[in-house]
């Protein structure tokens, strides 16, 4: 629900690569990624079809489960914005690709005629929002020293991906280059390599009422309000809600052994609460407050991004010390 551009990617080309791969196998030469054919011959065209289709079905049912994981993305920041980083990814992973292959030809000496085909420098790039937004909760410990937290089976599927073919590194290490490049705040890049409106209305015109899903009925309806592609989302991630309910918990547990429970309200003031007027009678006086902490721009923004308002991410961010998890788990919580 609320991931069309994400169900047409987990569908179409799986069903493609499944069907050159049962019924058109004499097709699949069309969707070689031929790195000598796209240099010697010109055939510019091989850069759409080899690197939107998998001929090696590992590596689609891989890459459709990661699809199926970074659908979070979509429901955050809206298909246009999510079509957008896919976009760049994609024409940035397909740079990256020629200039490591013509490295490696320099430092290692050997020639690099093909590499795997499929839509997997986006997919790789994915992983630098997964990274960097995606709160990490701890499930469970093995053999008492290694952590297993909500991550793990994302970050296994990746290394099964990046461990599929003799030359996928350079795709994987093409996509975490454009992906770092593409979140940039420095480069811009995300300000030049963006879907126009124009072409948003248009597949959310066409094709959105067809991979679009009906929203489910057994579940609350939660509103995130803020930017305009917030508010057509209307609904959090549910796996979002399940982490950060499993954090908490964690963090009581922890307190409940240390001999006390955690009391969120002196961790953090009453956002949505603060006008109250028994808030504001226990107010503490001006010599009591602490002076405000610095704030990062940056982390605000992010936390803007989600869907919350410019306040509460300033007052959330300040009562946890600028941890960005933290205050995002509670903003979430509340």
């Amino acid at each position: 629900d609320k991931a069309p551009l994400s169900k047409s990617l987990l569908l179409v080309p799986s069903a493609v690569s499944i069907l050159l791969t049962l019924l058109f196998q004499h097709y699949q030469k069309f969707f070689a990624y031929n790195l000598q054919a796209i240099k010697e011959d010109f055939q510019i065209w091989r850069l759409i079809c080899g690197r939107t289709i998998c001929l090696d079905l590992k590596d689609t049912f891989c890459s459709s489960l990661l699809i199926y994981n970074f659908r979070i993305f979509e429901r955050r920041y809206g298909s246009r914005k999510f079509s957008s980083f896919l976009l760049g990814a994609w024409i940035l992973s397909a740079l990256f690709d020629l200039l490591l292959v013509e490295l490696a030809q320099y430092i290692f000496g050997f020639t690099i005629n093909s590499l795997p085909s499929g839509f997997l420098g986006p997919v790789f790039a994915l992983f630098v929002p997964f990274y960097c937004s995606i709160p990490k909760v701890q499930v469970t410990q093995v053999l008492g020293h290694f952590s297993i937290t909500n991550k793990t089976l994302v970050y296994i599927l990746g290394l099964q991906l990046l461990t599929s073919g003799s030359y996928i590194w350079i795709l994987a290490l093409s996509g975490l280059i454009s992906g770092i490049c593409y979140n940039s705040s420095i480069l811009k890049v995300h300000q030049i390599l963006c879907v126009p409106s124009w072409v948003a209305k248009i597949f959310s015109w066409t094709l959105e009422p067809i991979f679009s899903s009906a929203e489910p009925t057994n579940e609350i309806r939660v509103g995130m309000g803020a930017t305009v592609d917030i508010q057509r989302q209307q609904r959090m991630e549910l796996l979002d809600r399940q982490i950060m309910m499993s954090q908490v918990a964690q963090m009581r547990r922890q307190r409940q052994q240390q001999g006390g429970m955690i009391n969120w309200n002196r961790l953090f003031p009453p956002l949505r609460h603060r006008h109250n007027a028994n808030y504001q009678d226990h107010h503490p006086s001006d010599q009591e407050t602490p002076p405000p902490t610095e704030v990062s721009e940056e982390q605000v923004a992010r936390l803007m991004e989600m869907g919350f308002s410019r306040g509460d991410a300033l007052e959330a961010l300040r009562a946890s010390n600028n941890d960005l998890n933290v205050a995002t788990n509670f903003l979430l919580q509340h």
